[in-house]
């Protein structure tokens, strides 16, 4: 599962007999927790292959989340990096929004997702408007929620810049007791670097193929996405799609890499810091989450710029760093389960106490 997915399997053991509300479901696709739960589906799913191009049914996702009925409940919870926060509750009840991050594309990311280079100039120029006015649906409907809950100090500015609001940072749950060192990992003689990533082009894993090839290293890469056929064409035969792989894989992965890579500004970011809790270094941009998760010289190397030189000599440095694993994990702790679900609850107790309040 992704982050988003690791977020709602937290929740949902938070709240073990919740309805869950979502636009697309893949059977199969999420943890068990979360398939428990009764999963009602938006019209989307019945729309053709909505399970792989659900991406392409973007403008009907608000008027989607506005037509689920929520009238029965006293608590809405959204997970949201898309739409999901602009549900419409019922008058007495409180929403709480965990954002992942105001959508990106609609703002201020769109010629990274839908540039002339990743869908050509007359899609480019139709797409536009449609994005514009995306983004204004997406302020207009900030005030459904009664209390943002930010991923992360970076989300938290841009819930502050976009819909002009407060909120309460709680860091999304690692399973530091899944992630850990192992002690019988033998150390490779040359050990690759790691991508667990989805293809998707903010990511910008171009730039970590290239500053692998600049320094002579093999890189591995694990996930999907609409950018794959564009990366394979960019590497080398240095360079493994792997694929997805299960959690057990990746963990294997992250305990045998030389570093894990981040060369993309990410909103939070738990591939870092389960890397670390594996006791894994990690080499990022020193932008976005990186900046909060990431130790400069202790537990990684944060690169100052997104050049590829600057990036390779990123992989440079992170190979002279002393490599402890337990002061590595040690650091993870502060992103575990635990405190996710300490810091959730918290939370959602402040948002339903502040509703009761009389104004």
């Amino acid at each position: 599962m992704r982050g988003g997915e690791k977020v709602l399997d937290a929740i949902c053991e938070l709240y073990p007999e919740a309805d869950i509300y979502t636009l697309v479901h893949v059977k199969g696709s999420v943890s068990e927790r979360i398939e428990a739960h009764r999963i009602r589906c938006s019209a989307v799913q019945r729309l053709p292959n909505s399970g792989r191009l659900y991406r392409q049914y973007l403008p009907l996702f608000p008027m989607m989340v506005e037509m689920f009925d929520l009238d029965r409940y006293d608590l809405v919870i959204s997970s949201s990096h898309c739409a999901a926060k602009s549900v419409i509750r019922g008058a007495s009840a409180t929403h709480v929004c965990y954002c992942h991050s105001p959508m990106r594309y609609a703002w201020d990311q769109f010629d990274s997702y839908f540039g002339v280079a990743q869908v050509g100039k007359v899609r480019s120029r139709l797409l536009r408007p449609v994005m514009a006015h995306l983004a204004r649906w997406d302020a207009a409907t900030a005030g459904r929620v009664d209390r943002f809950l930010a991923n992360s100090q970076y989300v938290a500015g841009r819930i502050r810049r976009y819909y002009n609001r407060g909120s309460t940072v709680v860091h999304p749950p690692v399973d530091t007791t899944f992630y850990r060192p192992s002690p019988s990992t033998p150390p490779q003689r040359q050990p690759p670097f790691l991508i667990v990533s989805a293809l998707v082009p903010y990511k910008r894993l171009d730039v970590a193929i290239a500053a692998c090839r600049k320094v002579g290293a093999r890189l591995k890469i694990v996930g999907r996405g609409p950018e794959e056929a564009r990366l394979r064409a960019l590497a080398a035969d240095d360079v493994d799609f792997l694929g997805w792989r299960t959690n057990e894989e990746i963990r294997d992965l992250y305990r045998e890499a030389a570093a894990v890579l981040l060369p993309g500004t990410e909103d939070f970011g738990m591939v870092p810091v389960e890397a670390q809790a594996c006791g894994t270094p990690v080499v990022a941009l020193a932008k976005g989450g990186a900046c909060e998760t990431v130790q400069d010289d202790v537990t990684g190397v944060l690169v100052r710029d997104d050049s590829t030189a600057a990036f390779a000599g990123g992989l440079d440095r992170v190979r002279s760093l002393k490599r402890d694993p337990e002061v590595f994990h040690a650091h993870a702790e502060r992103f575990s389960r635990a405190h996710f679900m300490t810091s959730f609850q918290d939370a959602v107790a402040d948002a339903l106490a502040e509703r009761e309040v009389p104004r």
